[in-house]
C-alpha cells in the first residue's frame, strides 16, 4: 500500500505539473515542517549543457507515528522529467510494486536523508544528467512518518566563456530583454496618446484619462518585470523588485477590468452614468481582483513545496476566471439596450452604428480572454523548453493588439466613423437592420 499510495500522489503531482509552467528558479529557501505528503515538488528547471544544482539541507527531523525507528535511506532528493515519471508512476501502477521511487533506475536520485543524518547542516553540489528540464522532488517513502527540514535550493546555468551563472531557466533568460522592449512600445503609445488627448482636448472625456492611466501602469509593470528577471538572471534574488511588480501588476489589472466595464457600458461615451447592475458588477469584480493579486502575491512567494500550493493556485485561476466571465456581462447589456434603443429612437442608425462598435469590441475582449487565458497556456504546454519565452511573447502580443484596438476605436476625435454618419449610409443601415433582425446573447 505503500507503494501504491505514492504512486496516487505522484499521479496527482504530474498532472498538476503539467498545469504548472516552469517555476521561475531563484534562490529560495523552504520551511518543511511535519510534512506527511509522500511527493513535495521545489523546483522546475530548464538546463543547458552546463546546468547546476545547490541543494542545502538542514535541521532534519523525522518522526514516526508508532514510534519506530526511521529509516532514512527512504527518504530523498531526486530529479526528474516529466516523461520518466510519469513512466515509472505507470510501471509501479501496473505491477503493484511497493519500491520506493528513490530505488528506480528511471529517475536520478540526488542523495537521502541517511547522508543528510551525519550532519547538521548538508550541501551538495551537482550538473543533471544531460541538457533537459527536469523538477527537483522529494520522496517519502516511509509509512505514517512526518519530516521537518530546511532546505534552501539554487538552479543555474553557466554562460559564456566566464562561466556566469543564469539564474533563469534555459528558455527563459530571454525575459528581461523582451519585457524591456514591451515596455518602450508601451511608453512610446503613452505619448501617442497623450498627445491626441491635448489634440482633441475638446472631445476627451474621462474615460480616456483612464485608458491612459491604463497605458501607464501597464509600462510600469513590465519595467519592473524586466528589472525583476534581470537581477534574478544574474544573482537569483529579486531585490525587492518583485514586490513592484506586484504592486503594479495589481493596480494594472484591477484598471483593466475596470476601464473594459466602463467601455463595454458606455459609460463616458453614451451616458455619464452608470447602472445599478453595472455598479454591482464592478462592485464584485473588483473585490475579487484585490483578493485573488493578494493572495497570488503571498502564495507566489512561498513557493510549490508549501503544503496546498497546487490547490490555491486553481481557486486563484477560477477566480482570475470569473472576473474574466463577470466583465462580459455589462457590454451584453449595452449591446441589448443599443438594440431596443434603435427600434424605437429617431436616431436609429446612429444606434446601429454605436451596437455594430460595441459588437466588435464584445468579440474582441471574448477574444483576449479566451487567448491569454487558453491559447497561451495550450503554447507554454507544447513548447520545448528552450523556447518558453514564446508563450510570454504571445500574450504581451495579444496584449498589445487588445490596447491598440481599444485606443483606436474609442479614441478622442470629432470625426469618429462610427458616430458620424452620411444620409445614404443612415438609410442604407436601417434597411439592412430591418431585413435583419437578429439576437445578440452570451
Amino acid at each position: 500500500m505503500a507503494g501504491r499510495r505514492m504512486t496516487l500522489a505522484g499521479v496527482v503531482a504530474v498532472v498538476l505539473l503539467a498545469l504548472v509552467s516552469s517555476c521561475l528558479a531563484e534562490i529560495r529557501q523552504s520551511e518543511i515542517r511535519d510534512d506527511n505528503r509522500q511527493m513535495i515538488m521545489f523546483e522546475k528547471f530548464g538546463f543547458d549543457r552546463n546546468g547546476k544544482i545547490n541543494i542545502t539541507v538542514s535541521n532534519v527531523q523525522v518522526t514516526m507515528d508508532d514510534a519506530s525507528e526511521a529509516d532514512y535511506d527512504m527518504l530523498g532528493f531526486f530529479l526528474t522529467t516529466e516523461e520518466d515519471l510519469v513512466a515509472v508512476l505507470v510501471e509501479t501502477e501496473e505491477q503493484m510494486s511497493q519500491t520506493c521511487v528513490l530505488k528506480n533506475s528511471q529517475i536520478k536520485t540526488l542523495f537521502t536523508l541517511k547522508e543528510v543524518k551525519l550532519t547538521e547542516t548538508f550541501t551538495r553540489s551537482l550538473s543533471p544528467p544531460d541538457a533537459n528540464e527536469y523538477t527537483l522532488f522529494f520522496a517519502n517513502c516511509l509509512r505514517r512518518s512526518q519530516v521537518s527540514m530546511d532546505v534552501r535550493t539554487a538552479m543555474y546555468n553557466l554562460e559564456g566563456k566566464s562561466n556566469t551563472p543564469d539564474y533563469l531557466p534555459a528558455g527563459q533568460t530571454q525575459l528581461p530583454k523582451l519585457f524591456f522592449s514591451f515596455f518602450v512600445i508601451y511608453v512610446f503609445l503613452l505619448g501617442v496618446w497623450i498627445y491626441t488627448c491635448v489634440k482633441h482636448r475638446d472631445t476627451v472625456h474621462r474615460i480616456h484619462i483612464l485608458m491612459g492611466v491604463l497605458v501607464f501602469l501597464k509600462a510600469l509593470n513590465l519595467v519592473a518585470e524586466a528589472t525583476e528577471k534581470s537581477y534574478i538572471k544574474k544573482t537569483g534574488l529579486a531585490h525587492g523588485w518583485d514586490i513592484a511588480f506586484y504592486i503594479f501588476g495589481f493596480l494594472r489589472g484591477v484598471m483593466l477590468f475596470t476601464v473594459i466595464v466602463l467601455i463595454g457600458t458606455g459609460w463616458s461615451f453614451l451616458k455619464p452614468y452608470l447602472q445599478e447592475k453595472e455598479k454591482k458588477v464592478l462592485m464584485v469584480v473588483i473585490p475579487l481582483q484585490v483578493f485573488a493579486n493578494v493572495a497570488s502575491i503571498v502564495i507566489d512567494e512561498t513557493g510549490p513545496s508549501t503544503k496546498d500550493w497546487f490547490t490555491w493556485k486553481q481557486v486563484f485561476l477560477l477566480l482570475d476566471i470569473i472576473c474574466c466571465c463577470a466583465v462580459l456581462f455589462p457590454i451584453v447589456w449595452s449591446i441589448k439596450h443599443l438594440r431596443e434603443a434603435s427600434h424605437t429612437d429617431g436616431k436609429a442608425a446612429r444606434n446601429v452604428v454605436k451596437l455594430t462598435l460595441f459588437r466588435h469590441y464584445y468579440m474582441v475582449v471574448v477574444s483576449y480572454i479566451y487567448f491569454t487565458r487558453i491559447v497561451v497556456f495550450a503554447v507554454t504546454t507544447v513548447t520545448a523548453y528552450h523556447y518558453r519565452w514564446t508563450s510570454d511573447l504571445a500574450e504581451e502580443l495579444a496584449s498589445l493588439a487588445f490596447y491598440l484596438f481599444t485606443g483606436y476605436k474609442f479614441r478622442p476625435v470629432v470625426h469618429n466613423p462610427y458616430f458620424v454618419l452620411e444620409e445614404e449610409e443612415e438609410q442604407e443601415i436601417l434597411t439592412q437592420d430591418q431585413l435583419k433582425d437578429d439576437e445578440f446573447d452570451l
